[in-house]
């Protein structure tokens, strides 16, 4: 009886986890390599799960493509990882005739830069013909947390083949996909798209499984299934642990089935004992064909309190906008540094921009002292958030504060690596690249977290992202500009940039775009500071006439500081020119050298307006 048949009246076990026993005996490569290797070793698994009761089973093959696999330098064994490993699941199934999965895994988590939807169709078709071609009872997809992928895998895959389709999502809330798509309307549309079995594994234990699929309505041709975690995991000396009793897992197994759930397994942590006593629990019970969902209290997400400031991207669209970097100390004396921010205030900047750890040094949090401008200076902050230093809970964490403290002015960068910084030893976490992050950011302002669950309010942040026009071919760097457009950038922040034609040519090639870009001015201070830029300062360029221009004015320093300043005067005259935005860099704490150039910028404004008023 084929498996669909079976499941129309019937409730199925599925087999546990094979990574947490194989993890178990201290293997730590490649896990889909065994299948050539030591394939004794993954059909003795399989024997001991189909011996623990598992009507069902699937192959090794969670981790068998192209891009995992080359993590271990065997991207090109896609096909014979997977063929060898159905050829074992239907060896150990054969005497007892127990259904085998083709197992495909997601291929993202948070970061959809892992994989584009092009690539991911690619590496999913190599995988599936390898497993198609030993004639599977159907493909499981699991452990999939973008929702994207899974629709796009699964519509693929029902052009590709009619054998069953099982799509799983994981979630990192109970009953909310990390798109913030409720788990039944995700399961539906699944569904409709045409998958025969749909449901949900990993990452959550029993408890918050059951919790989720409350809340889930029985659909109408496929049937449900999932395999959630032996529990919540927790580490012991350095290896990971799921503690969690096995009749515990079987009783649960029961809830689920009150839930319409007629495949159920288990994920992380699962061990035969767990099958056993699902089996065993699960025994001479009929599947349920009906089930009562009570209505879903609608989320109401209240909207962000209207801005009392004009957007910096809304402003730089139409009139001239100045901002200026003035970086937080590396020491802890901040009398200076308040003077300068209320000086550069009084002069009329839009914002004061606070990088975070410039070139992996440790500074001042610019989160306090971002809070301390606004509530203290009345000082408007312009915040820098780099992927380096935060991991997700950092990032989202600290995001709410921002906004907490009235803060929505916002920078998402990458980070320096911390190798050029004070600890090079120090480890750069990089969970998301600056793309993901504005991307989540926006996810934000939607008021939804970043594993999709409600925030009750929605944020309201306005996201620059860094531009690079410093590169040998400017149409790249503008093509990854349009793809953070795509992301959700408001508006752009440039790399300081020290020729005339180079600001000419960021206008010809972004001309076409409606979003501003702020023009990065940072005047020099002597040949030294040039030269240190010139050669060491990654995304920085200076010209020959700059650098001799510098060099002339040898060791006096306030020939240089004046010859640095003017040298910046004309490049702003050539920004103002083509853009609204200007972003100044303060070097040193030298906001003498910014009030100088801002007073310039004021002075080209005032003349412009003159001229247009006689007109």
């Amino acid at each position: 009886m084929r498996l669909l048949d079976r499941l129309k009246d019937n409730v199925l076990v599925a087999d546990g986890a094979m990574g947490t026993l194989l993890y178990s005996y201290g293997i730590d490569f490649s896990y889909e390599e065994l299948n050539v290797e030591k394939p004794e070793i993954i059909e003795k698994i399989h024997r001991e799960y189909i011996d623990a009761g598992a009507d069902v089973i699937q192959t090794n093959t969670y981790g068998a493509n192209s891009l995992k696999l080359a993590r271990y330098g065997l991207e090109n064994r896609v096909k014979e990882f997977n063929e060898a490993a159905i050829r074992i699941a239907k060896r150990a199934a054969a005497p007892g005739n127990q259904y085998v999965l083709g197992t495909i895994g997601g291929l993202r988590g948070i970061r959809k830069s892992d994989a584009s939807l092009a690539e991911v169709l690619t590496i999913v078709s190599e995988q599936a013909d390898a497993l198609l071609s030993g004639d599977p009872d159907g493909l499981l997809l699991e452990t999939y947390y973008d929702f994207e992928e899974l629709s796009t895998v699964v519509t693929e895959l029902r052009k590709l083949t009619d054998v069953p389709l099982i799509a799983q999502v994981a979630m990192d809330e109970p009953g909310v996909l990390q798109n913030g798509m409720h788990l039944n309307d995700a399961l539906h549309q699944l569904e409709s798209l045409g998958a025969d079995i749909v449901g949900v594994n990993c990452r959550l234990g029993p408890f918050h499984t059951i919790q989720a699929f409350e809340n889930v309505t029985i659909p109408e041709k496929a049937f449900l299934s999932a395999a959630p975690n032996a529990s919540l995991l927790d580490v012991e000396d350095g290896r990971i642990v799921y503690a969690s009793e096995a009749d515990y897992f079987g009783r649960a197994a029961t809830f689920l089935r009150e839930e319409g759930v007629r495949l159920i397994g288990g994920c992380c942590g699962t061990t035969p004992k767990h099958i056993t006593a699902a089996k065993k629990q699960l025994a001479g019970l009929p599947p349920v064909i009906e089930k009562t969902v009570s209505p879903q209290k609608p989320i109401i997400i209240r909207e962000a309190e209207p801005a009392k400031q004009v957007p910096l991207h809304i402003k730089a669209k139409t009139e001239r906008t100045v901002i200026v970097e003035l970086d937080t100390p590396r020491h802890l004396e901040t009398e200076q540094y308040f003077e300068g921010a209320k000086q550069l205030q009084a002069a009329g900047v839009d914002a004061v921009t606070l990088a975070d750890n410039s070139l992996a040094s440790p500074r001042i949090s610019n989160m306090a002292m971002g809070s301390m401008l606004k509530h203290e200076h009345n000082i408007r902050p312009l915040v820098h958030l780099t992927c380096r230093d935060h991991n997700l809970i950092g990032l989202q964490s600290h995001l709410m504060g921002l906004d907490a403290l009235g803060i929505h002015d916002i920078l998402a960068v990458t980070g320096d690596p911390t190798k050029v910084g004070d600890f090079p030893g120090a480890t750069s976490v990089y969970d998301v690249s600056s793309m993901e992050l504005l991307q989540l950011i926006k996810q934000l302002n939607e008021g939804i977290s970043f594993t999709g669950k409600p925030l009750r309010k929605k944020a309201k942040f306005s996201v620059a992202a860094a531009f690079n026009p410093n590169v040998r071919v400017l149409d790249r760097a503008v093509q990854r500009l349009e793809k953070k457009i795509e992301c959700g950038a408001d508006y752009f922040i440039t790399q300081p940039v020290y020729t005339k034609e180079k600001i000419v040519d960021i206008y010809e090639a972004t001309k076409h775009l409606d979003t501003p870009i702020f023009i990065g001015i940072m005047p020099l201070t002597n040949i030294r500071n040039a030269e240190f830029l010139h050669h060491e300062v990654p995304g920085i360029k200076l010209s020959e006439e700059v650098l001799e221009r510098m060099a002339a004015c040898g060791d006096d320093r306030a020939k240089a500081t004046r010859e640095g300043i003017d040298i910046a005067k004309e490049l702003i005259d050539t920004a103002a020119e083509y853009f609204n935005g200007i972003y100044i860099i303060t070097p040193f704490l030298r906001y003498d050298m910014s009030l100088e150039l801002i007073s310039h910028i004021r002075k080209l404004d005032a003349e412009k307006e003159r001229s247009i008023v006689h007109a």
